[in-house]
Formats: structure tokens, sequence, C-alpha cells
């Protein structure tokens, strides 16, 4: 087998607190090169459209990267930035760039104040520059304001009982009587909007944002009450503007409310966050014709079947009859993964090797490397196909 000259595509995601994605793709081929210095070989960075994901596809797609001064949650001035993929016209963002929990202090956290507007001012940016695909990984929001500070930096107004115009944050919500598009931005109406979630929630409800995820962003059970009140008259509000019933749409509830928003007033498709990115990759394509994927993360266990990257990878490669590898820093071995179709599962760690040791960089590096070593022995000797 070594004589024969084979295709190899990595797509790793981070691992996380130790290598970006590129960086485990580029340990890896190394150590694949050793072996096999004739292997011809694709690397693409991916995420499941958490964090990383903006750079992921920015990398792998030659994109680059676009700076906006933005409101952040709490209406500071910040500098947030996003990325263009010029030739295809669109943009990716996330929305923790600009309404992201970790852009405040811990007594700074609530969602009655917080606000999408910085969200909503980056996509405006975008549109301005010529983009006119829009994808957005929403996750990490400090807010619950259903989107609604975001579509006011697009130019909708949100208007009380008296017609007055409401503002930020999620205590607008049960306040809101009539919906107003007058000032939306034309580009608005010829734009495509994609997001990048991964929860089925609804908008309201014991199981919807309110309930669910704003005790994270700071509520207690008393604001809690008040936002869930609040996104029940919005989904009203929005019924009445152009009759579409948001509720218990699958998502809806995503971000604080957020994935209601897109959906209903920006004709959003909601996706999987792995699939919003391979899609946006080409991956199917991508991988056409390879003789193996190694796919991975930082840790491996049952979640990374159900719609982390590596189990969004396998899918896609599983179905050309491609073999594929995981390889991650830690694996938690479970029944999921045990029956799964991926052909082996390697730790890149030695069995006695620290956490801590683990995680520094160096190391790290050249235990991917060590592995993309062995997986090249193996398959020198008996290839992945068989």
């Amino acid at each position: 087998m070594l004589g024969q000259r084979m295709t190899i595509t990595l797509a790793f995601d981070s691992f996380k607190g130790s290598l970006t994605s590129e960086e485990v793709a580029d340990a890896f081929q190394a150590g694949l090169l050793d072996i096999l210095p004739h292997c011809s070989i694709n690397k693409v960075s991916i995420a499941d459209g958490g964090e990383g994901t903006a750079e992921a596809l920015i990398n792998t797609l030659k994109g680059e990267w676009c700076e906006a001064l933005v409101s952040d949650p709490l209406g500071r001035p910040i500098k947030a930035r996003y990325g263009i993929i010029r030739h295809e016209g669109t943009a990716i963002m996330e929305m923790a760039a600009a309404s992201g929990l970790p852009l405040l202090t811990t007594v700074e956290r609530n969602p009655m104040k917080t606000s999408t507007y910085g969200t909503g001012q980056l996509i405006a940016h975008a549109l301005e520059q010529g983009c006119r695909k829009i994808l957005v990984g929403i996750g990490g929001s400090a807010t619950n304001d259903g989107g609604t500070g975001m579509l006011r930096a697009l130019g909708y107004r949100f208007l009380d009982n008296e017609g007055g115009e409401l503002e930020n944050g999620g205590e607008i919500l049960e306040h809101i009587c009539h919906i107003d598009a007058t000032h939306v931005l034309p580009q608005v109406h010829d734009a495509e909007f994609i997001v990048a979630c991964d929860v089925d929630n609804p908008l309201y409800g014991p199981t919807g944002a309110a309930h669910v995820f704003a005790p994270q962003k700071g509520a207690n059970q008393e604001m809690v009450a008040l936002l869930d009140k609040g996104l029940r008259n919005y989904a009203e509000a929005i019924l009445s503007f152009n009759g579409m019933d948001i509720a218990d749409v699958p998502g809806a509830g995503a971000a604080g409310g957020m994935g209601a928003g897109m959906m209903a007033m920006l004709g959003a498709r909601l996706a999987k966050g792995i699939d919003m990115i391979l899609d946006a990759i080409h991956f199917d394509e991508i991988i056409k014709g390879s003789d193996l994927v190694v796919t991975g993360e930082g840790r491996i266990d049952r979640q990374t079947l159900m719609g982390k990257a590596p189990g969004g990878v396998l899918k896609r490669a599983i179905a050309q009859g491609i073999p594929t590898l995981a390889i991650g820093g830690c694996i938690q071995w479970c029944k999921e993964l045990r029956e799964s179709n991926f052909k082996e599962i390697l730790p890149i760690n030695p069995a006695n090797l620290p956490e801590a040791q683990a995680m520094q960089h160096d190391t790290a590096m050249e235990n991917v490397r060590r592995t993309g070593r062995k997986v090249a022995e193996y398959y020198a000797k008996q290839g992945w196909r068989s």
C-alpha cells in the first residue's frame, strides 16, 4: 500500500482549551506525511455552530474578516467581527460576538435589560457590504428579547398601545401591541438567512426560552415569569402582524427567542449547526473520492453523535461509503460510540498522561502528530476499506 497514492480528508473541530481546528489538522497531516509522503490530503476546519463557527468557515472558505462598531448587550460600544466570503456574497457571524454572555460581568447579567441590537447592527453592516446570504450561529447569547433588538437595528419598530416606540431588552415584550415594518432596510427583503440552532425549545412555556435559558443569563424567578409572559405576548403580536404562528415551532425559543424573531420576521431557516457548516463549505464535494476521512474534537462521548461536528462528518462520509476515523483528547466510551459507524475512535493521549499536561499546546500537537503516524502505519499495511 505504501506506493499507492491515496486521498485523506481531515475535518476537525477545535480541541477546546488546547488546539484550534487548523492546528489539529496541521499536526495530524504532519504525522501522516511522516509515513505516507505521497498521500494527498484535504484539510477543512469545522465547528458545530457554536464558538469557533465563523473562524472555521473563514479558514476553510478562504474568507476575510470585517470589523464593525456595534452595541454590546447593554448598549455600550464595542468592536465585533464577522466573516465575509466575497465571491459568494455570504456573511458568517456569531451572535455571541455582539450579544454574548461573556461580554458581561456576572453582576451585569439581566435579560430584562440586555438586547440583541448589536447583532442586528452586524447584520446591517454585512448587508451594506453587499452580502445577501447571512449565516448566524446563535449560541452563547446574553439575551431574552425575542430578537427584537436585532430587528430594531434592521428598521423594525415595536409599538405599545399608545403608538410609542419600545426600545431594548426583554422587558419590552409584554408591552408590544403593534409591529411596524415601514422603515426596514430594503436589503433585508433580498437576503437569505440561515441560523445554526441545535435546540428545539418552543418560544414560551415550561420548556420555552425564559424557563430554560433565562436563569443562566441572570434572571430570577420573578423575571422568568415576566419574560415568559412577554414572549407569549410577542407571539400574539407576530401573529397579528404577518399571520405566522411561531409559538410552538421547534427552535423558536433558541437564544432567548432569537430563533422566533429570525424565522418570523426575516424568513430565516433554522438548521443544525454542523449541517449548516458542512453545507456552506460544500463538504460532500470535498470528500468525494477520498479513501479515508478523519475527524475529531477534544472530548468524544455520546453527545458526539447527537449534533456535534464529528457525528455530522461521519454521517456525510458514510453516505458516500468512505471509512471514517475519529480522534479525541478524551474518550468517554458508551454503547452509542461502540455501535457507531466509526472504523476506529482513537485517543491522542497516552493513558497515564495528566490532563493538565495533555492540554499544553506543544504536548497536544505532538500527541496528534503521533496519532497521525499511527493511522498512517496501519493504513500502509492494511488499508481502512478492508
